[in-house]
């Protein structure tokens, strides 16, 4: 029994696709925190079998006991300082586990800034390299350079870097200071006082005014409104505009509306710990003696923003880094390039190899003692070192010389170069949004050149690819279409010419439309269809109406439906107010008020609303709007205009308008109060009530007459399908992440052109097939043959077909296997046999390979599709598939968004974008790069990334042969000087190389190059692929350049050596003293550097020339001054080649030695890039070869048009609802209403109107 049971609750603790329901294509999957018995039991799919009311003693039960461990005590700051609430920080050392309010983003303040940044710093392999190097030259023993050769760049490089820290550093404290003493009123000494944010703490209660933004979590206690209702703003939580409401506890509201009473509340709050649940919020209030339920609609969170309310009560729950938005913002990630990565461990490659140089050395030193110092008595140096102990104090003195082969000026190089290409974006006048003035800003300075190498890019879909404003297009009424640009006569016209709207004193003056036809239809009044479509817009909704400054304002449940009412009330049929049971409209200019008996509302299953009013006449009708597929099964058999409103969904639909179907019918006296009877029984129910409502509005939702459609335009930001087609012709693959529905995400991406009309589509369930199929194939093959791979290459889709995939949150989490396990009830554990901690071991192994399996194959379907559309995915879903595509593809990632629903995907990416649009500014906060619109985004990345990327590889390859070149000839010279470490050039020389003498023109490479215009950048996307391919900096080009830097070397050593070996000068005396040899091979060293650069400059201007020539010119002046007798005198030990430079460059036959060397460095280099022009000329090459045929042409991208397609039924949008419930119950239960009315003919004046909106039915 006791195995049968242990087997048993094995079995309930895993879900497999096959045991669990199928997943609701309209559910948001569950929050990110939750495990399956703490979910709604519809959405976690739990088994029919359980009764409902013993789940709910269960969850009444659950929170006092085991959940709500965090208790906040109203106006009492020292109930916080109970040892119960302190939690060990460090050793005996106890913080509060109550967080303050002030939020801190910044790194260091003036006490840590020296030490914290020295210590990041030095993590740097090569700056503790530089640090060790220097340690090792103040020995004098094996140095056989001086300090300063070290010190002097080596302070350089950590000052630079530390002055750039510090300018962020200094931008995220003001950031900082400017939230946190953002100011609101806090109860104190029993009286409202202004207070700073940071100063609010666990308890407080503080009043908030109308358009300020919440400070903290806090519980709603009263309002200014009916009911203490507040109405917020959650565009910085969830992205949506739309207005949603909250309600405090009747008690609170009750009581609790005085300043006096606020002082004097003491109310205990038990909730759940601070977590990332948006949606959710478990809790209870224990307030003279007794207790409170609290969920979700009575907490305000921080970020959202309070509207259309005066003021609001609240006490705060959770603050600063425990609040909701705080935890949802997912861990701050360390961001670095591919490039960096390639760069260390080419500088570990550089190490490693100095160290085998210079052990071959000090070995070549050894012998060389022993067969030659030994026997030498003019070379003793007074020590009796053996030549093994010689020989070891040499490998550390070449570890000296040869330091510069790991270029410490690297970094810093590649800091300023990043820290200007960062600059170019942020004074990029084609990627400012004059609309909002808001201009691009690079927001992180080390990441430019990865814009050069994105492969997949996520984006949100509302507000990032869409305005977030909805437009009513087009209609259908009674099978004819209207909307196209019409005269009167209803005569197509070529040039539209807009609707004057004076005749409607309650045209909003926004509204902009051109079919001058219809409106004629609508003033004659013959068609009495025409008269039903816009009243049924005009009273079937749950719309708000307020006024503000005499103008008519609507509050609507989602942009869609504020839209549909908005049109009907430009189009002369006004929605003007409501109460609980009556609503007010001005149709055509008479004012009327009808009896609304009952709102059935909207639901994500429903698809539909209706109303049913009592009409002037005392006949009661039905009107109800929906989507296509929901009203077509609930018309009346005989609809004789069904055909030609299909034909106009299709042409609505291929135009990717959303669209929404109108219908009514007449209803019996007799029939109705039938009904209704069951419907005041449902809405009373305790248990299942919203199952029971949708079984009884079935009912009466039947034998529909169908009016016609509407079709609204979700509008596109300008430029986005233009954007997208530029983007896939650089071989990027788009994904769009969205918590919208799938029928709304589908149309976006048909109107965006991710989807056309030759593409397949392929959703969740044909998705869940074809990976048990594969996963089923690899099972076996792997069963078959234990050492075969689990990998199958096969694709899994046949032919080049463009394919694309749609699918859900729900979905996704049932084929990733990420559903939430559920808890084993079982609380009795025995001991468990090692035998069985081993099954258990094992079968936790064999889940997790089979998890991963089944992500790898997911992203290989996924990859294989042209476009992928997430739909209704939570936050971490959205992070979750972009980690998966960086895990299995190795891929460079780009996410993109506006709201704070997109700050964890930003994150995660490797390159987080923010859009400053309608959503406030979280996703900005978060993200590396932001900008006013999707549009500029091919410019930040087929612009400015690849020029970044090509410039930064350029940089990189030079910068690696130029210290080669200049490094490697101590090594040839070591073959002439008995291994002894003694080094080629002077010692100024050394330290001056990397800094003053060939850092400049590379610089400017590294800032200003080009291949080709930013115009042809854009008009060839296909230059774009050279970054994805990591074609231009990759460990061949590095072993290339270090050849490229040895040849280099060889030459500027062994032509001089040559030249020098049986010569005399001018004079009669030899020039073939060491130090004129090392003017010399400096020199041609100098010219060979400054001039390959000029070689690989793509773009001239006068700044690269003069830092070409100006190198040189530097160069020659500080020799002349440092081989001066002058500073001689003045620093005799210090400098040691007096008079060196004035007298080997006045030899003639020593110029042409240099002339020599210079052309055999650089002839070939030249004839090289001429043949590969010719011959085997690169994209670029070939562009720049054009680019005057190209400048003269200058076409305008073209937008491809779609062909006209019918009967698609799968791209009709019924989304004219919010994806909650709309205001009905509100409206319903009169809280809406204020108790003192103006009257119905004052609602344009200064009167106060209603704000509800209505699911009332008749109270007689």
């Amino acid at each position: 029994m006791k195995g049968a049971s242990r087997m048993t609750s094995e079995r309930d603790s895993e879900t497999t696709l096959d045991e669990d329901s199928q997943p609701n294509d309209e559910v948001m999957p569950y929050s990110d925190d939750e495990t399956e018995d703490e979910l709604d039991p519809r959405q976690a799919g739990a088994e029919p079998g359980h009764s409902q009311s013993h789940g709910h003693a269960e969850e009444s039960r659950e929170p006092g006991k085991k959940d709500c461990s965090w208790q906040v005590k109203a106006n009492d700051r020292r109930f916080y300082d109970q040892p119960a609430f302190k939690r060990t920080i460090f050793l005996c050392f106890k913080k509060s586990k109550y967080a303050g309010n002030a939020i801190k983003t910044y790194k260091y303040n003036p006490i840590t800034f020296l030490p914290l940044n020295l210590f990041e710093q030095f993590k740097r392999a090569a700056n503790f390299y530089f640090l060790v190097l220097l340690i090792l030259q103040s020995i004098p023993q094996i140095s056989t350079l001086a300090w300063y050769t070290t010190l002097v760049p080596l302070l350089f490089v950590l000052g630079i870097t530390a002055v750039k820290d510090l300018v962020d550093d200094i931008a995220r404290h003001r950031m900082d200071n400017e939230v946190n003493n953002r100011t609101c009123d806090v109860i104190k000494d029993g009286r409202f006082k202004t207070t700073k944010w940071k100063d609010i703490k666990v308890g407080d209660v503080i009043r908030l005014k109308k358009n300020t933004f919440v400070p903290a979590d806090i519980l709603l206690l009263s309002s200014s409104e009916p009911n203490s209702l507040c109405y917020v703003e959650t565009a910085e939580l969830d992205g949506e505009t739309n207005l949603k409401f909250k309600m405090a506890l009747e008690v609170t509201h009750r009581h609790l509306q005085e300043e006096s009473e606020l002082a004097n509340f003491d109310g205990l709050i038990e909730c759940e710990e601070p977590n990332n649940r948006l949606d959710k919020f478990t809790g209870t209030l224990s307030w003279r003696n007794s207790s409170y339920s609290l969920d979700a609609d009575k907490v305000l969170l921080r970020g959202c923003k309070i509207r259309n309310t005066d003021f609001c009560h609240g006490m705060v729950v959770f603050a600063g880094a425990d609040t909701k938005i705080m935890k949802n913002s997912g861990k701050t990630r360390f961001k670095r390039t591919k490039i960096d990565s390639l760069m260390n461990y080419m500088v570990y490659t550089i190490i490693v190899v100095l160290i085998l140089l210079s052990a071959g050395l000090a070995i070549g030193h050894t012998y060389w003692e022993q067969q030659v110092g030994n026997c030498s008595w003019y070379l003793y140096d007074a020590e009796d070192f053996s030549p093994p102990y010689r020989g070891f104090l040499n490998f550390w003195g070449y570890i000296i010389v040869l330091n510069t082969m790991v270029p410490i000026s690297l970094y810093v190089s590649v800091e300023v170069i990043r820290f200007g290409q960062s600059y170019f974006i942020n004074w990029d006048l084609q990627m400012y949004y004059p609309d909002k003035d808001t201009a691009a800003k690079a927001r992180t300075t080390t990441l430019n050149e990865q814009l050069g190498q994105i492969q997949y890019i996520f984006s949100d879909k509302t507000g990032t690819l869409t305005q977030n404003i909805m437009t009513f297009k087009k209609c259908c009424i009674n099978g004819q279409r209207y909307g196209d640009s019409r005269d009167r006569a209803g005569q197509l016209q070529s040039h539209p010419e807009q609707v004057d709207f004076s005749w409607n004193v309650y045209a909003d003056g926004k509204f902009l439309f051109y079919d001058h036809y219809l409106i004629e239809q609508i003033k004659s009044g013959k068609e009495p269809e025409i008269h039903k479509f816009f009243f049924l817009l005009a009273i079937c909704h749950t719309v708000m109406a307020d006024t503000s400054d005499g103008q008519l304002n609507y509050q609507a449940a989602s942009p869609d439906e504020g839209a549909l009412v908005t049109a009907a009330r430009n189009l002369g049929y006004v929605f003007l107010s409501r109460t609980q049971n009556t609503i007010t409209l001005s149709e055509m200019g008479t004012q009327r008020t009808h009896e609304v008996l009952a709102i059935l509302d909207f639901n994500s299953d429903r698809k539909r609303m209706s109303v049913i009013v009592r009409e002037a006449g005392g006949n009661i009708r039905l009107y109800c709007k929906g989507a296509d597929t929901v009203i077509f099964e609930r018309l009346h058999p005989t609809n004789p205009k069904r055909e030609a409103t299909e034909e106009a969904l299709d042409v609505f639909a291929n135009e990717t308008l959303r669209t929404l179907c109108l219908c009514y019918r007449d209803i019996s006296q007799e029939e109705f109060d039938v009904w209704n009877k069951k419907f005041v029984e449902a809405s009373l129910a305790t248990s299942n009530r919203d199952e029971a409502l949708d079984k009884v509005y079935e009912e009466i939702e039947k034998n529909l007459i169908l009016l016609g459609a509407t079709a609204i335009e979700d509008k596109l930001q300008d430029g986005v399908p233009e954007t997208i087609s530029r983007l896939s012709k650089a071989d990027i693959k788009i994904w769009v992440l969205t918590g919208d529905k799938k029928e709304t995400a589908e149309n976006i991406g048909f109107s965006c052109e991710l989807l056309t009309e030759d593409t397949a589509i392929c959703y969740g369930e044909d998705t869940s097939a074809l990976l048990q199929t594969r996963l089923e194939n690899q099972r076996n093959r792997a069963g078959s043959s234990p050492h075969s791979s689990l990998r199958m290459n096969e694709p899994f889709f046949q032919g080049s077909k463009d394919r694309a995939l749609i699918i859900t949150g729900s979905w996704l989490n049932e084929i990733l296997l990420e559903k939430k396990k559920k808890k084993k009830k079982l609380k009795l554990k025995f001991p468990r046999t090692a035998e069985e901690e081993e099954k258990q071991a094992e079968k936790r192994r064999r889940a997790e390979a089979h998890k991963e399996q089944q992500q790898k194959n997911f992203v290989d379907l996924a990859c294989e599709c042209r476009a992928v559309i997430c739909c209704r995915v939570t936050p971490k879903q959205k992070a979750m598939v972009v980690e998966l595509v960086q895990k299995y593809k190795k891929a460079v990632t780009l996410a993109i968004g506006d709201g704070a629903n997109d700050v964890n995907m930003i994150k995660t990416a490797h390159i987080g974008v923010g859009i400053s649009g309608q959503e406030g500014m979280q996703a900005v906060m978060s993200s590396d790069y932001s900008f006013g619109q999707f549009r500029f985004l091919q410019r930040l990345l087929l612009v400015h990334g690849r020029w970044s990327y090509i410039r930064m590889c350029k940089f990189l390859r030079y910068f690696f042969y130029k210290n080669f070149a200049f490094t490697l000839v101590h090594i040839w010279y070591s073959f002439f000087n008995g291994f002894s470490a003694q080094t080629a050039y002077e010692d100024w020389f050394i330290t001056l190389y990397n800094v003053l003498y060939s850092s400049l023109p590379v610089l400017l490479v590294g800032l200003l190059d080009q291949d080709v215009s930013d115009k042809l950048s854009l008009r060839f996307p296909r230059l774009y692929i050279l970054g994805q391919r990591d074609l231009l900096f990759n460990y061949k080009k590095f072993f290339l350049s270090l050849l490229h830097g040895a040849v280099t070397s060889l030459i500027i050593f062994f032509i001089p050596y040559g030249a020098y070996l049986k010569s005399m000068g001018q004079d009669g005396e030899a020039p073939a003293d060491y130090q004129s040899f090392a003017v010399t091979a400096a020199s041609s060293l100098i010219f060979v550097v400054n001039f390959q650069i000029g070689l690989d400059t793509s773009y001239w201007t006068f700044v690269n020339a003069f830092s070409v020539f100006g190198s040189i010119a530097i160069y020659f002046g500080i020799t002349f001054d440092l081989h001066s007798a002058g500073i001689h005198v003045l620093f005799p030990s210090g400098f040691q080649f007096t008079g060196t430079a004035p007298n080997a460059l006045r030899q003639p036959y020593l110029w042409l030695t240099m002339i020599l060397s210079i052309a055999i460095c650089l002839l070939p280099v030249v004839a090289q890039r001429f043949l590969a022009m010719t011959i085997w000329p690169s994209e670029s090459d070939k562009i720049q070869r054009n680019r005057r045929k190209y400048l003269l042409e200058e076409q305008q991208w073209r937008r491809r048009h779609s062909a006209f397609r019918r009967g698609v039924s799968a791209r009709r949008s019924a989304y004219a609802f919010s994806h909650q419930r709309g205001y009905a119950d509100l409206i319903a239960s009169g809280r809406s209403i204020r108790k003192r009315r103006a009257p119905l003919d004052a609602v344009l004046g200064t009167g106060m109107t209603g704000t509800g909106a209505g699911d009332t039915r008749e109270t007689s």
